[in-house]
Protein backbone atom coordinates (compact mmCIF):
# COMPACT_ATOMS: atom_id res chain seq x y z
CA UNK A 1 0.00 0.00 0.00
CA UNK A 2 0.96 3.64 -1.05
CA UNK A 3 0.75 5.55 2.11
CA UNK A 4 1.51 9.13 2.11
CA UNK A 5 1.86 12.61 4.24
CA UNK A 6 1.18 15.89 1.94
CA UNK A 7 1.86 19.15 3.87
CA UNK A 8 0.82 22.35 2.42
CA UNK A 9 2.19 25.39 4.03
CA UNK A 10 0.90 28.85 3.52
CA UNK A 11 0.47 32.36 5.35
CA UNK A 12 -2.55 31.73 7.04
CA UNK A 13 -1.94 27.87 7.96
CA UNK A 14 -1.07 24.66 7.73
CA UNK A 15 -2.48 21.59 5.96
CA UNK A 16 -1.96 18.07 6.45
CA UNK A 17 -3.50 15.24 3.98
CA UNK A 18 -2.68 11.55 4.21
CA UNK A 19 -3.39 9.51 1.42
CA UNK A 20 -3.30 6.00 0.91
CA UNK A 21 -3.20 4.45 -2.99
CA UNK A 22 -4.32 7.93 -3.81
CA UNK A 23 -7.53 8.09 -1.72
CA UNK A 24 -7.48 10.79 1.01
CA UNK A 25 -8.39 9.25 4.48
CA UNK A 26 -7.18 11.61 7.20
CA UNK A 27 -6.81 15.46 6.86
CA UNK A 28 -6.26 18.20 9.34
CA UNK A 29 -5.74 22.33 9.37
CA UNK A 30 -3.05 24.02 11.48
CA UNK A 31 -4.59 27.34 12.14
CA UNK A 32 -2.05 29.79 13.57
CA UNK A 33 -4.64 32.04 15.06
CA UNK A 34 -6.31 28.79 16.77
CA UNK A 35 -3.40 26.69 18.05
CA UNK A 36 -4.02 23.56 19.47
CA UNK A 37 -5.13 22.85 23.13
CA UNK A 38 -5.20 19.14 23.34
CA UNK A 39 -2.35 17.41 25.25
CA UNK A 40 -1.48 21.24 27.24
CA UNK A 41 -1.30 20.62 30.78
CA UNK A 42 -2.37 23.76 33.40
CA UNK A 43 -2.17 24.61 37.37
CA UNK A 44 -5.73 25.43 37.99
CA UNK A 45 -8.06 26.63 40.83
CA UNK A 46 -11.20 25.03 41.42
CA UNK A 47 -14.13 27.38 40.42
CA UNK A 48 -17.37 25.24 41.26
CA UNK A 49 -18.17 21.90 42.53
CA UNK A 50 -21.17 20.06 41.10
CA UNK A 51 -22.28 16.84 42.69
CA UNK A 52 -25.57 16.74 40.85
CA UNK A 53 -23.67 16.47 37.43
CA UNK A 54 -20.40 14.81 39.42
CA UNK A 55 -18.49 17.36 37.44
CA UNK A 56 -16.48 20.56 39.00
CA UNK A 57 -14.77 23.84 36.74
CA UNK A 58 -11.44 24.65 36.85
CA UNK A 59 -10.16 28.00 36.26
CA UNK A 60 -7.62 28.01 34.18
CA UNK A 61 -7.17 31.11 32.74
CA UNK A 62 -9.33 30.85 29.56
CA UNK A 63 -12.62 32.22 28.43
CA UNK A 64 -14.67 29.46 29.95
CA UNK A 65 -13.82 27.38 32.77
CA UNK A 66 -11.94 23.79 32.37
CA UNK A 67 -14.98 20.92 32.56
CA UNK A 68 -13.45 18.12 35.06
CA UNK A 69 -15.85 15.14 34.97
CA UNK A 70 -15.74 12.90 37.93
CA UNK A 71 -14.80 9.99 35.81
CA UNK A 72 -11.64 11.84 34.77
CA UNK A 73 -10.41 12.61 37.87
CA UNK A 74 -7.63 9.99 38.23
CA UNK A 75 -5.53 8.44 40.84
CA UNK A 76 -2.50 11.07 40.19
CA UNK A 77 -5.35 13.78 42.12
CA UNK A 78 -3.45 13.44 45.07
CA UNK A 79 0.10 14.31 44.27
CA UNK A 80 -1.07 17.26 42.12
CA UNK A 81 -2.93 18.74 44.82
CA UNK A 82 0.05 17.45 46.49
CA UNK A 83 2.40 20.25 44.62
CA UNK A 84 -0.20 23.16 45.33
CA UNK A 85 0.46 22.30 49.03
CA UNK A 86 -3.52 21.86 49.40
CA UNK A 87 -4.78 18.64 51.40
CA UNK A 88 -6.43 15.58 50.02
CA UNK A 89 -9.85 13.98 51.22
CA UNK A 90 -11.26 10.90 49.80
CA UNK A 91 -14.67 9.64 50.20
CA UNK A 92 -15.06 6.45 50.09
CA UNK A 93 -18.15 4.96 48.11
CA UNK A 94 -19.77 1.43 48.07
CA UNK A 95 -18.97 -0.49 44.75
CA UNK A 96 -15.24 -0.82 43.66
CA UNK A 97 -13.32 1.36 41.43
CA UNK A 98 -12.72 0.21 37.71
CA UNK A 99 -10.23 1.50 35.27
CA UNK A 100 -9.63 0.74 32.01
CA UNK A 101 -6.28 1.71 30.05
CA UNK A 102 -6.25 3.09 26.83
CA UNK A 103 -3.51 1.60 24.60
CA UNK A 104 -3.89 2.97 21.49
CA UNK A 105 -1.84 5.82 19.49
CA UNK A 106 -3.44 8.77 20.95
CA UNK A 107 -0.87 11.45 21.94
CA UNK A 108 -2.75 12.33 25.23
CA UNK A 109 -3.69 8.86 27.53
CA UNK A 110 -7.23 9.26 28.92
CA UNK A 111 -8.84 6.35 31.29
CA UNK A 112 -12.42 5.40 31.89
CA UNK A 113 -13.99 4.69 35.34
CA UNK A 114 -17.16 3.14 36.84
CA UNK A 115 -19.74 5.91 38.50
CA UNK A 116 -18.99 4.66 41.95
CA UNK A 117 -14.68 5.22 42.62
CA UNK A 118 -13.63 7.07 45.15
CA UNK A 119 -14.32 10.45 44.22
CA UNK A 120 -12.06 13.24 46.09
CA UNK A 121 -13.75 16.45 48.36
CA UNK A 122 -12.62 19.07 46.33
CA UNK A 123 -13.18 22.82 47.55
CA UNK A 124 -13.42 25.93 45.45
CA UNK A 125 -10.43 28.00 45.54
CA UNK A 126 -8.68 24.63 45.30
CA UNK A 127 -5.38 23.86 43.40
CA UNK A 128 -5.20 21.31 40.70
CA UNK A 129 -2.95 20.31 37.85
CA UNK A 130 -4.99 19.12 35.16
CA UNK A 131 -4.67 18.30 31.23
CA UNK A 132 -6.57 19.07 28.26
CA UNK A 133 -8.59 16.50 26.78
CA UNK A 134 -10.77 18.04 24.38
CA UNK A 135 -10.86 21.29 22.21
CA UNK A 136 -13.56 23.88 23.18
CA UNK A 137 -16.45 23.04 20.77
CA UNK A 138 -19.48 25.44 20.06
CA UNK A 139 -19.07 27.67 23.40
CA UNK A 140 -18.58 25.44 26.01
CA UNK A 141 -15.21 25.17 27.73
CA UNK A 142 -12.42 22.32 27.66
CA UNK A 143 -12.57 18.91 29.12
CA UNK A 144 -9.68 18.17 31.69
CA UNK A 145 -8.38 15.42 33.75
CA UNK A 146 -5.90 15.02 36.61
CA UNK A 147 -4.20 11.90 35.24
CA UNK A 148 -1.24 13.68 33.23
CA UNK A 149 0.45 11.97 30.63
CA UNK A 150 3.58 13.06 28.74
CA UNK A 151 3.93 11.92 24.93
CA UNK A 152 6.81 11.33 22.88
CA UNK A 153 7.75 9.64 19.71
CA UNK A 154 8.03 6.08 20.98
CA UNK A 155 6.18 6.37 24.48
CA UNK A 156 3.67 8.03 26.67
CA UNK A 157 5.14 9.04 30.30
CA UNK A 158 2.21 8.71 32.76
CA UNK A 159 3.40 10.13 36.18
CA UNK A 160 2.10 8.04 39.56
CA UNK A 161 0.87 5.54 37.54
CA UNK A 162 2.64 2.23 37.93
CA UNK A 163 1.57 -0.17 35.10
CA UNK A 164 3.33 -0.58 31.70
CA UNK A 165 1.22 -0.69 28.50
CA UNK A 166 1.34 -1.81 25.12
CA UNK A 167 -0.16 -0.58 21.87
CA UNK A 168 -2.53 -2.86 20.62
CA UNK A 169 -1.63 -2.14 17.12
CA UNK A 170 1.48 -3.99 18.32
CA UNK A 171 0.18 -7.72 17.59
CA UNK A 172 3.58 -9.95 17.62
CA UNK A 173 3.55 -11.70 20.65
CA UNK A 174 7.19 -11.52 20.82
CA UNK A 175 7.39 -7.75 19.58
CA UNK A 176 4.90 -7.05 23.34
CA UNK A 177 7.20 -9.76 25.38
CA UNK A 178 10.32 -7.99 24.13
CA UNK A 179 9.46 -4.50 24.07
CA UNK A 180 7.71 -4.75 28.07
CA UNK A 181 10.97 -6.31 29.41
CA UNK A 182 12.75 -3.01 27.97
CA UNK A 183 9.69 -0.45 29.55
CA UNK A 184 10.37 -2.37 32.60
CA UNK A 185 14.54 -2.24 32.35
CA UNK A 186 14.11 2.13 31.53
CA UNK A 187 11.02 3.28 33.53
CA UNK A 188 11.88 5.72 36.22
CA UNK A 189 10.38 4.83 39.60
CA UNK A 190 6.73 5.95 40.53
CA UNK A 191 6.04 6.79 36.40
CA UNK A 192 3.88 4.39 34.32
CA UNK A 193 4.48 3.93 30.50
CA UNK A 194 2.82 3.48 27.34
CA UNK A 195 4.65 1.64 24.40
CA UNK A 196 3.43 2.89 21.59
CA UNK A 197 3.15 2.07 17.86
CA UNK A 198 5.97 3.70 16.37
CA UNK A 199 8.05 1.52 19.00
CA UNK A 200 8.08 -1.67 17.14
CA UNK A 201 11.35 -2.88 16.19
CA UNK A 202 12.85 0.06 17.66
CA UNK A 203 16.22 -0.27 19.65
CA UNK A 204 16.06 0.09 23.80
CA UNK A 205 18.32 3.38 23.21
CA UNK A 206 15.65 4.77 20.87
CA UNK A 207 13.44 4.29 23.81
CA UNK A 208 15.54 5.04 26.28
CA UNK A 209 16.42 8.30 24.59
CA UNK A 210 13.02 9.03 24.10
CA UNK A 211 12.11 8.71 27.54
CA UNK A 212 14.67 10.42 28.93
CA UNK A 213 13.16 13.37 27.26
CA UNK A 214 9.74 12.87 28.96
CA UNK A 215 11.12 12.69 32.33
CA UNK A 216 13.13 16.30 31.44
CA UNK A 217 9.92 17.53 30.40
CA UNK A 218 7.71 16.29 33.39
CA UNK A 219 10.60 17.60 36.01
CA UNK A 220 9.94 21.16 34.03
CA UNK A 221 6.30 20.61 34.71
CA UNK A 222 7.18 20.47 38.65
CA UNK A 223 9.46 23.17 38.50
CA UNK A 224 6.63 25.16 36.67
CA UNK A 225 4.18 24.24 39.08
CA UNK A 226 6.03 25.43 42.19
CA UNK A 227 7.28 28.86 40.82
CA UNK A 228 3.79 29.68 39.62
CA UNK A 229 0.71 30.69 40.87
CA UNK A 230 -2.98 29.36 39.16
CA UNK A 231 -4.59 30.07 36.60
CA UNK A 232 -1.29 29.10 34.37
CA UNK A 233 -0.18 27.19 31.23
CA UNK A 234 2.38 24.38 32.56
CA UNK A 235 3.31 22.75 29.83
CA UNK A 236 2.21 23.69 25.90
CA UNK A 237 2.02 20.41 23.36
CA UNK A 238 3.10 19.65 20.02
CA UNK A 239 1.36 22.17 17.54
CA UNK A 240 -0.72 20.19 15.34
CA UNK A 241 1.75 19.44 11.75
CA UNK A 242 4.63 18.44 14.51
CA UNK A 243 1.98 16.06 16.54
CA UNK A 244 0.64 14.45 13.60
CA UNK A 245 4.13 14.17 12.39
CA UNK A 246 4.95 12.42 15.68
CA UNK A 247 1.80 10.09 15.72
CA UNK A 248 1.47 9.19 12.10
CA UNK A 249 4.34 9.13 10.75
CA UNK A 250 5.06 5.30 11.21
CA UNK A 251 6.79 2.82 9.38
CA UNK A 252 4.57 2.24 6.76
CA UNK A 253 4.94 5.54 5.33
CA UNK A 254 5.88 5.79 2.05
CA UNK A 255 6.94 9.29 1.91
CA UNK A 256 6.42 12.92 3.40
CA UNK A 257 6.10 15.80 1.02
CA UNK A 258 6.18 19.31 2.63
CA UNK A 259 6.02 22.30 -0.02
CA UNK A 260 7.41 25.39 3.22
CA UNK A 261 11.32 24.87 2.93
CA UNK A 262 11.01 26.57 6.47
CA UNK A 263 8.26 23.42 7.31
CA UNK A 264 10.89 21.04 5.89
CA UNK A 265 13.59 21.89 7.76
CA UNK A 266 11.46 21.85 11.34
CA UNK A 267 10.39 18.36 10.36
CA UNK A 268 13.90 16.73 9.01
CA UNK A 269 15.49 18.43 12.34
CA UNK A 270 12.49 16.58 14.40
CA UNK A 271 12.62 13.01 12.58
CA UNK A 272 16.18 13.63 12.56
CA UNK A 273 16.25 13.90 16.47
CA UNK A 274 13.85 11.79 17.09
CA UNK A 275 13.83 8.75 14.64
CA UNK A 276 16.97 9.04 12.03
CA UNK A 277 15.76 5.93 10.02
CA UNK A 278 13.11 7.67 8.31
CA UNK A 279 14.98 10.89 7.56
CA UNK A 280 15.08 9.79 3.47
CA UNK A 281 11.14 9.54 3.75
CA UNK A 282 11.01 13.58 4.31
CA UNK A 283 11.14 15.29 0.98
CA UNK A 284 10.43 18.88 -0.11
CA UNK A 285 8.30 19.55 -3.10
CA UNK A 286 9.48 21.92 -4.86
CA UNK A 287 7.28 22.16 -8.40
CA UNK A 288 5.27 25.47 -9.41
CA UNK A 289 1.92 23.23 -9.55
CA UNK A 290 0.20 23.28 -5.97
CA UNK A 291 1.01 20.10 -4.01
CA UNK A 292 -2.34 18.82 -3.73
CA UNK A 293 -3.07 19.31 -7.43
CA UNK A 294 -0.22 17.28 -7.97
CA UNK A 295 -1.32 14.50 -6.02
CA UNK A 296 -4.41 14.55 -7.05
CA UNK A 297 -6.06 15.02 -4.18
CA UNK A 298 -7.73 19.02 -4.25
CA UNK A 299 -11.01 17.63 -5.17
CA UNK A 300 -10.72 15.01 -2.80
CA UNK A 301 -10.40 17.59 0.15
CA UNK A 302 -12.66 20.30 -1.19
CA UNK A 303 -15.78 17.40 -1.27
CA UNK A 304 -15.45 17.39 2.40
CA UNK A 305 -16.81 20.56 3.15
CA UNK A 306 -20.06 19.40 0.03
CA UNK A 307 -23.11 18.00 2.36
CA UNK A 308 -23.73 15.89 -1.10
CA UNK A 309 -21.00 12.23 -1.24
CA UNK A 310 -21.40 10.48 -4.36
CA UNK A 311 -20.65 6.61 -3.97
CA UNK A 312 -19.29 4.11 -6.74
CA UNK A 313 -22.96 2.56 -7.91
CA UNK A 314 -24.66 6.04 -8.17
CA UNK A 315 -25.91 6.43 -5.08
CA UNK A 316 -24.84 8.99 -2.53
CA UNK A 317 -24.91 10.15 1.05
CA UNK A 318 -26.13 13.71 2.70
CA UNK A 319 -24.57 14.76 6.13
CA UNK A 320 -26.27 17.27 8.17
CA UNK A 321 -25.13 18.91 10.93
CA UNK A 322 -27.90 19.28 13.47
CA UNK A 323 -27.48 21.35 17.62
CA UNK A 324 -27.83 17.41 18.96
CA UNK A 325 -25.98 15.11 16.35
CA UNK A 326 -25.11 14.73 12.82
CA UNK A 327 -27.71 12.88 10.85
CA UNK A 328 -26.80 11.02 7.41
CA UNK A 329 -29.03 10.24 5.09
CA UNK A 330 -28.23 7.25 2.29
CA UNK A 331 -29.84 6.90 -1.05
CA UNK A 332 -29.65 4.87 -3.99
CA UNK A 333 -29.40 7.62 -6.32
CA UNK A 334 -31.67 5.31 -9.15
CA UNK A 335 -34.21 3.06 -9.48
CA UNK A 336 -33.49 -1.07 -9.23
CA UNK A 337 -36.17 -3.37 -10.58
CA UNK A 338 -38.26 -5.12 -7.83
CA UNK A 339 -37.00 -8.63 -7.59
CA UNK A 340 -33.55 -6.79 -7.39
CA UNK A 341 -34.14 -4.16 -5.05
CA UNK A 342 -32.81 -6.13 -1.68
CA UNK A 343 -30.25 -6.84 -3.46
CA UNK A 344 -29.09 -3.43 -4.61
CA UNK A 345 -29.90 -1.93 -1.31
CA UNK A 346 -27.52 -4.14 0.46
CA UNK A 347 -25.29 -3.15 -2.19
CA UNK A 348 -25.62 0.93 -1.65
CA UNK A 349 -25.55 0.01 1.67
CA UNK A 350 -22.41 -1.74 1.91
CA UNK A 351 -20.67 0.99 -0.90
CA UNK A 352 -22.33 3.60 2.01
CA UNK A 353 -21.16 2.17 5.43
CA UNK A 354 -17.32 1.93 4.09
CA UNK A 355 -17.67 5.68 2.60
CA UNK A 356 -19.50 6.95 6.01
CA UNK A 357 -16.51 4.88 8.28
CA UNK A 358 -14.11 7.51 5.77
CA UNK A 359 -16.19 10.69 6.14
CA UNK A 360 -16.18 10.58 9.85
CA UNK A 361 -12.22 10.52 9.60
CA UNK A 362 -11.77 12.52 7.46
CA UNK A 363 -14.64 15.92 8.67
CA UNK A 364 -13.60 14.52 12.24
CA UNK A 365 -17.30 14.14 13.33
CA UNK A 366 -18.04 13.49 16.11
CA UNK A 367 -20.80 13.20 19.33
CA UNK A 368 -24.06 11.52 18.07
CA UNK A 369 -24.89 9.86 14.75
CA UNK A 370 -27.55 8.68 13.61
CA UNK A 371 -27.13 7.16 9.86
CA UNK A 372 -30.65 6.33 8.02
CA UNK A 373 -29.66 3.37 5.51
CA UNK A 374 -32.20 1.97 2.81
CA UNK A 375 -34.70 -0.43 4.06
CA UNK A 376 -33.65 -3.43 4.16
CA UNK A 377 -35.82 -6.63 4.70
CA UNK A 378 -33.30 -9.62 5.62
CA UNK A 379 -32.32 -9.94 8.89
CA UNK A 380 -28.77 -11.03 7.70
CA UNK A 381 -28.17 -8.71 5.37
CA UNK A 382 -28.77 -5.45 8.44
CA UNK A 383 -25.97 -7.58 10.29
CA UNK A 384 -24.04 -7.21 6.97
CA UNK A 385 -24.00 -3.42 7.23
CA UNK A 386 -23.48 -3.64 11.04
CA UNK A 387 -20.43 -6.09 11.04
CA UNK A 388 -18.84 -3.53 7.95
CA UNK A 389 -19.22 -0.75 9.79
CA UNK A 390 -17.45 -2.41 12.92
CA UNK A 391 -14.33 -3.52 10.75
CA UNK A 392 -13.86 -0.45 9.18
CA UNK A 393 -13.76 1.75 12.25
CA UNK A 394 -10.74 -0.67 13.36
CA UNK A 395 -9.18 2.10 11.03
CA UNK A 396 -10.15 5.06 13.22
CA UNK A 397 -8.18 6.27 15.91
CA UNK A 398 -11.40 7.50 17.74
CA UNK A 399 -13.21 5.73 19.96
CA UNK A 400 -16.31 4.62 18.67
CA UNK A 401 -19.45 2.57 19.91
CA UNK A 402 -22.52 1.37 17.25
CA UNK A 403 -26.03 -0.12 17.95
CA UNK A 404 -26.95 -2.62 15.28
CA UNK A 405 -29.63 -1.33 12.74
CA UNK A 406 -33.16 -1.17 13.41
CA UNK A 407 -36.14 -2.03 11.58
CA UNK A 408 -36.45 0.75 10.06
CA UNK A 409 -32.88 1.02 8.97
CA UNK A 410 -31.61 3.48 11.22
CA UNK A 411 -28.47 3.09 13.09
CA UNK A 412 -27.02 4.69 16.27
CA UNK A 413 -23.21 5.56 16.51
CA UNK A 414 -20.98 7.82 19.08
CA UNK A 415 -17.40 8.99 17.99
CA UNK A 416 -15.35 10.26 20.25
CA UNK A 417 -15.08 14.23 19.66
CA UNK A 418 -11.73 15.89 20.71
CA UNK A 419 -11.57 19.02 18.54
CA UNK A 420 -14.12 20.75 16.77
CA UNK A 421 -14.97 19.21 13.00
CA UNK A 422 -13.38 20.37 9.61
CA UNK A 423 -16.70 22.37 8.64
CA UNK A 424 -16.99 24.02 11.88
CA UNK A 425 -12.97 24.96 12.12
CA UNK A 426 -12.97 26.20 8.42
CA UNK A 427 -16.60 27.98 8.35
CA UNK A 428 -18.18 30.71 10.24
CA UNK A 429 -21.81 30.81 10.69
CA UNK A 430 -23.76 32.92 8.02
CA UNK A 431 -25.10 36.29 9.83
CA UNK A 432 -27.85 36.55 7.64
CA UNK A 433 -29.47 33.33 7.50
CA UNK A 434 -28.28 32.30 10.67
CA UNK A 435 -26.91 28.93 9.71
CA UNK A 436 -30.26 27.58 8.42
CA UNK A 437 -29.71 27.77 5.02
CA UNK A 438 -33.09 29.20 3.91
CA UNK A 439 -33.52 33.06 3.15
CA UNK A 440 -36.95 34.76 3.85
CA UNK A 441 -38.66 35.79 0.53
CA UNK A 442 -38.74 39.55 -0.06
CA UNK A 443 -42.37 39.96 0.22
CA UNK A 444 -42.08 38.33 3.47
CA UNK A 445 -39.59 41.23 4.80
CA UNK A 446 -42.04 44.18 2.32
CA UNK A 447 -44.97 42.56 4.47
CA UNK A 448 -42.82 43.54 7.88
CA UNK A 449 -42.29 46.78 6.86
CA UNK A 450 -45.92 47.04 6.02
CA UNK A 451 -46.36 46.08 9.54
CA UNK A 452 -43.76 48.24 10.86
CA UNK A 453 -44.94 51.10 9.38
CA UNK A 454 -48.96 50.60 10.62
CA UNK A 455 -47.22 50.77 13.93
CA UNK A 456 -45.48 53.98 13.17
CA UNK A 457 -48.58 56.04 11.89
CA UNK A 458 -50.79 54.80 14.91
CA UNK A 459 -48.35 56.43 17.33
CA UNK A 460 -49.49 59.53 15.60
CA UNK A 461 -46.47 60.16 13.70
CA UNK A 462 -46.33 61.73 10.60
CA UNK A 463 -42.59 62.14 9.86
CA UNK A 464 -40.80 61.56 6.51
CA UNK A 465 -38.33 58.35 6.90
CA UNK A 466 -35.18 56.87 5.29
CA UNK A 467 -35.71 53.49 4.68
CA UNK A 468 -32.24 51.55 4.62
CA UNK A 469 -32.28 48.27 2.91
CA UNK A 470 -30.17 45.89 0.50
CA UNK A 471 -30.10 46.96 -3.26
CA UNK A 472 -31.82 43.29 -4.12
CA UNK A 473 -34.55 44.06 -2.00
CA UNK A 474 -35.03 47.81 -3.08
CA UNK A 475 -35.33 46.44 -6.36
CA UNK A 476 -38.15 44.58 -5.25
CA UNK A 477 -39.64 47.69 -3.67
CA UNK A 478 -39.77 49.60 -6.82
CA UNK A 479 -40.70 47.14 -9.57
CA UNK A 480 -44.34 47.45 -11.37
CA UNK A 481 -45.55 50.70 -12.96
CA UNK A 482 -46.92 51.65 -9.71
CA UNK A 483 -44.30 50.60 -7.61
CA UNK A 484 -44.74 48.51 -3.69
CA UNK A 485 -42.84 51.63 -2.01
CA UNK A 486 -45.27 54.12 -3.96
CA UNK A 487 -48.64 52.06 -2.76
CA UNK A 488 -47.14 52.49 0.99
CA UNK A 489 -46.18 55.97 0.75
CA UNK A 490 -49.82 56.36 -0.06
CA UNK A 491 -51.48 54.12 2.28
CA UNK A 492 -49.89 55.79 5.21
CA UNK A 493 -49.43 59.38 3.70
CA UNK A 494 -45.92 59.23 4.52
CA UNK A 495 -43.10 60.69 2.74
CA UNK A 496 -40.49 57.33 2.48
CA UNK A 497 -36.89 57.57 0.93
CA UNK A 498 -35.25 54.47 -0.49
CA UNK A 499 -31.58 53.87 0.45
CA UNK A 500 -29.99 51.13 -1.33
CA UNK A 501 -26.40 49.69 -0.79
CA UNK A 502 -24.96 46.45 -1.97
CA UNK A 503 -23.41 45.96 1.81
CA UNK A 504 -26.10 45.53 4.17
CA UNK A 505 -28.23 42.47 5.73
CA UNK A 506 -30.31 41.51 2.59
CA UNK A 507 -33.14 39.99 5.18
CA UNK A 508 -33.02 43.41 7.43
CA UNK A 509 -34.32 46.82 7.13
CA UNK A 510 -33.65 49.88 9.00
CA UNK A 511 -35.91 53.16 9.56
CA UNK A 512 -34.14 56.64 10.04
CA UNK A 513 -36.01 59.64 10.66
CA UNK A 514 -34.81 62.08 8.13
CA UNK A 515 -35.73 65.62 10.22
CA UNK A 516 -33.56 63.79 13.67
CA UNK A 517 -30.98 61.52 11.66
CA UNK A 518 -31.90 58.94 14.49
CA UNK A 519 -32.80 54.90 13.42
CA UNK A 520 -36.06 54.44 15.24
CA UNK A 521 -36.30 51.17 13.97
CA UNK A 522 -36.28 49.03 16.76
CA UNK A 523 -39.24 51.47 18.30
CA UNK A 524 -42.01 49.42 16.27
CA UNK A 525 -41.18 45.97 15.69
Amino acid sequence: MLKEILISSTASQNRIAIKEDGKLVDFFIDHPEKSRMVGNIYLGKVARVLPGIRAAFIDIGLKHDGFLHFSDIGDTLKDNLNFADDDFVAEPEDEESERKEDNSQNSSVKTKESKSRNVPKLKKGQEVLVQILKEPVKGKGVRVTTSISIPGRFCVLIPYENRIGISRKISDYRERKRLKNLARGIIPSNCGLIIRTASKDQSEEALKSDLEYLVKTWEQVQEGVKKNSPPELIFEDLNTTISVIRDLFTTDVTNIFIDSKKLFREIRNYINTNQPGLIDKVNSYKSSIPIYEEFKIDGQIKGIMERKVDLPSGGYLFIEHTEAMTVIDVNSGRYAAKKEQELNSLKTDLEAAREIARQLRLRDIGGLLVVDFIDLEEDKNRKKIYDELKKEFKRDRAKIAMLPMTDFGLMQITRERIRENILESTHELCPYCNGTGILQKKSNIINEIDHWLKKYKNDGNKQSLRLLIHSSLGLKLREGVISTIKKLQMKYFIRIKLEEKSDVNPQAFRFINSKTGQEITEDYL
